[in-house]
């Protein structure tokens, strides 16, 4: 987990993806560069880095809110790192898409963060924009807070998801964005993932409520789990006895850790 920033040569967070998708030959990637690199230094980083062979080209890309390819193809093709940057020139000069012309982006830090409200980052469109095919909601404090993280990555990022989904031409994201997402109070980015994955390729609530080789809206939902059993009384204590000491015994609290977000990246296009 990162505190605030971690810097290191592009170089060697290149070679590490270019190491991952040679280790994952199914696995797509998506990367989001906040440019501030001179001209023409960034296709020299990538080739150095072995990624060149893996990019999905720009000319591929659709325009005006288009569709995707699928996922099987892009794999199939050996075409699986998708790279975004900031800086717009680039896409003509250099062949690295501009974000915005693909993604609707909402507003990072606290201002992003206000219940019932998913407003679109300053160089982002709308993000009810229909002419950008994919969605990303960022959910992250303005100063990263390793505690109050585990509340902020519980209901309220829930509750944001649905949120952004309302306000973005009823689009859940393609991309969520959070700090420490290993951390939660219940649930989190884990999922988070699973709920916008589920909408995205079948159309449930839930990506386990998938069917596979089904037609879109076919969710197989488990049964409830059975009601737990009663608990005998704990031994010295009786119901009219001091609850402290049943209290003691109850389980601590533990960290929740979870993995999702890179999910999320793998299956939109599916």
């Amino acid at each position: 987990m990162l505190q605030y920033y971690s810097m290191q040569p592009a170089i060697n967070v290149f070679k590490e993806i270019q190491t991952f998708l040679e280790a994952n030959p199914s696995a797509v990637i998506t990367v989001f560069l906040e440019d501030y690199t001179v001209a023409g230094s960034l296709p020299k980083v990538f080739n150095a880095s072995g990624l060149m062979k893996y990019w999905f080209p720009v000319a591929k890309m659709p325009k005006t809110g288009g569709n995707w390819p699928l996922l099987k193809d892009m794999i199939s093709q050996n075409e699986r790192l998708l790279v975004f940057a900031s800086k717009k020139a680039k896409e003509a000069s250099e062949g690295i898409p501009y974000e915005w012309n693909y993604v609707v982006e909402s507003q990072y830090g606290n201002e992003g963060m206000v219940e019932g409200k998913c407003p679109n980052r300053g160089e982002s469109p709308a993000m009810d924009s229909k002419s950008q095919s994919l969605v990303l909601m960022n959910f992250f404090t303005t100063d990263p807070n390793p505690t109050g993280v585990c509340g902020n990555n519980s209901a309220p990022l829930a509750s944001m998801l649905k949120t952004c989904h309302d306000l973005s031409g009823n689009r859940w994201p393609n991309y969520i964005a959070v700090d420490y997402y290993m951390r939660s109070d219940g649930g989190g980015a884990s999922l988070a993932t699973d709920v916008a994955n589920g909408h995205l390729v079948c159309g449930c609530d839930n990506i386990a409520y998938c069917k596979a080789n089904s037609t879109f809206g076919t969710c197989v939902i488990p049964p409830p789990p059975p009601p737990s059993p009663p608990r005998a009384p704990v031994k010295g204590t009786s119901p009219g006895g001091d609850p402290s000491a049943a209290v003691a015994r109850l389980p601590a609290f533990q960290w929740s850790c979870f993995l999702g977000l890179t999910s999320l990246a793998l299956l939109f296009l599916s």
